[in-house]
């Protein structure tokens, strides 16, 4: 017969207990009373908890499988029992979770004791997320982010993971993961102008767009402020806090492609991302009365691939074109290479140079 570690065992049903009666208390307030009253309440949580810590510690083989068949078929009972005309599903599921937490919380007490506050945050944050999910989440903001999920599990595993010497030395995944950041900021950036209105909106679109292309985003503002005279504050706003992003873009991918170079490039970075975001927001400050803008919310997609394509592209070619001339002329090819990329994007040499020093 195996021999209980007691301190272990105590730290395990600590924390099993807790998780039962922080995730109890949760239910409690929402189980209501009466004819309408739910099955499982605050002491059902913690006893549920406290069987699946105990299951796991008694060296009984099958014991806490026995047990989890057990907690879900009481579910169940409780479930087809109910007597509300709306009977969920997230009581019963929330209680066979409970079990299984108190079972990991004998064998991992902090994932255990994380997974628990989880639960209780998830449960917690009922109407906040019913909230989210049919009001403030469009139908094609959904569609986005199921793309950018997709792309982001099943394509970006399948990209290799290994310095390609024709791209200068830059990996490729994370170059795929750069693009779809881009393409991330891109549908962050349109549902910023629907969430927090035009005016928090187009100051997000601005630095959301920056991470694309800052030089794309100052052109297109200019030109939009020559239309619109009376929006110029605002729009440059949005056009300097571009140049914010573009400091944020370069050190992440710095710190992606070498982590050294990252360092050295810190300093720097964050100066610029400051100096940017002093002159995107000092117009704020000013006494007028705030710029007002009709832009309309689109309903097509935020996400631009090509943009974020050609993006990616632009760093490759920059690597190779910098690459092959730091081989032919040394130092000063390398320089006059940087500083000809750069007047076209500034990401791609940053990337370029974090690739070679990586090398």
């Amino acid at each position: 017969m195996e021999t209980i570690d007691l301190p272990a065992a105590i730290v395990g049903l600590a924390v099993a207990l807790g998780i039962g009666l922080m995730v109890g208390i949760e239910r409690e307030r929402r189980k209501g009373d009466g004819d309408r009253r739910a099955a499982a309440g605050l002491r059902t949580f913690a006893i549920a908890a406290l069987a699946g810590a105990l299951a796991q510690l008694l060296p009984i083989a099958g014991l806490a499988p026995i047990g989890a068949a057990l907690v879900a078929l009481l579910a169940v009972v409780s479930h087809w029992k109910s007597r509300s005309r709306d009977p969920g599903m997230t009581t019963e599921i929330a209680l066979f979770a409970t079990y299984l937490i108190g079972v990991l919380s004998v064998v991992t007490p902090p994932l255990g004791a994380a997974c628990g506050t989880g639960l209780a945050l998830l449960l917690a944050a009922r109407r906040r997320l019913h909230r989210f999910a049919t009001e403030l989440l469009s139908e094609q903001e959904l569609h986005d982010g199921i793309l950018l999920a997709a792309l982001t599990l099943i394509a970006l595993p399948l990209i290799p993971s290994r310095p390609i010497e024709m791209l200068g030395g830059i990996n490729p995944r994370p170059l795929a993961a750069m693009v779809l950041l881009i393409m991330a900021i891109q549908a962050a950036g349109q549902a910023a102008t629907r969430w927090l209105g035009v005016r928090g909106g187009m100051l997000g679109a601005g630095f959301a767009s920056g991470f694309v292309s800052s030089t794309a985003t100052v052109a297109s503002f200019g030109s939009r402020a020559r239309r619109q005279p009376s929006h110029a504050r605002l729009l440059a706003s949005g056009a300097a806090l571009s140049g914010v992003a573009t400091w944020l873009l370069a050190l992440t991918m710095s710190a992606a492609l070498s982590p050294h170079a990252a360092l050295a490039l810190l300093p720097v970075a964050l100066a610029g991302a400051a100096g940017a975001a002093a002159i995107g927001l000092l117009p704020l400050l000013s006494p007028r009365p705030a710029d007002r803008i009709d832009v309309p919310v689109s309903r097509r997609s935020a996400l631009r691939p090509r943009a974020a394509l050609a993006v990616a592209l632009a760093l490759a070619l920059v690597a190779l074109l910098v690459s092959a001339a730091q081989r032919r002329f040394g130092d000063t090819g390398l320089q006059l290479g940087i500083a000809l990329a750069a007047l076209v994007d500034a990401h791609a040499p940053v990337a370029s140079l974090a690739s070679l020093h990586a090398a």
